[in-house]
């Protein structure tokens, strides 16, 4: 056996050494990093219930028409729709709210082509949030009344469009309301929370006849 591959085997025999002493440390950690990810999972629900809501959500599965408050919204609009992967709405709205220092609400509301995101502005941090920028626009929104429909699942466009199908087809029987817009998506969670825990609404404005 030559020089070089001799002076390499040693080396290689300190590596596995080392890799089996510290091994019983590694799966520790890993144990310990997937119980803190599955604490956070179950956490997560409780957390978003927490953070202050702008009108009461329809429940899974529920189609009803309801009133939202006039509201206070900042608003970031991409030439993309709202599901393509680089519209890059959230991140503008994220910035706006964290430079100065207005907290997080719920739900995110969502027009969809093209996309456009808003974030609700809580009522004690209106005056926080009045001025508009060259990526966040501000929006003060009058009382309206939407039709609405409550899923869980995951916030994707398929989602979406079967949610918005189920909704056109109940106003279609309510004979007593009209369209007066486009459909809208109304998201409560986080997206880092697994699909299965999420809730969203469509919502169409309209109007009584």
């Amino acid at each position: 056996m030559d020089r070089p591959v001799r002076s390499i085997i040693p080396a290689i025999d300190k590596f596995y050494q080392l890799r089996d002493v510290r091994k019983p440390i590694y799966k520790r950690f890993i144990f310990m990093k997937t119980n803190f990810t599955i604490l956070l999972i179950c956490l997560f629900p409780l957390l978003m219930s927490a953070a202050e809501k702008a009108f009461p959500q329809t429940s899974v599965g529920q189609t009803e028409f309801k009133t939202l408050p006039a509201a206070h919204l900042i608003a970031s609009q991409s030439d993309d729709g709202y599901f393509s992967n680089d519209n890059n709405l959230f991140r503008p709205l994220f910035r706006y709210i964290s430079s100065r220092d207005i907290a997080m609400t719920t739900p995110v509301e969502a027009e969809i082509n093209p996309g456009v995101m808003y974030f609700y502005i809580g009522k004690d941090a209106i005056d926080k949030a009045q001025d508009s920028t060259d990526s966040v626009k501000v929006h003060v929104l009058p009382e309206r009344t939407v039709a609405s429909i409550g899923i869980r699942g995951s916030y994707t466009e398929e989602n979406f469009d079967n949610a918005e199908t189920k909704l056109r087809a109940w106003l279609a029987t309510q004979e007593t309301y009209e369209i007066t817009g486009e459909a809208r998506g109304i998201f409560w969670n986080s997206p880092f929370m697994p699909g299965f825990f999420k809730r969203f609404e469509v919502h169409i404005p309209v109007n009584k006849k």
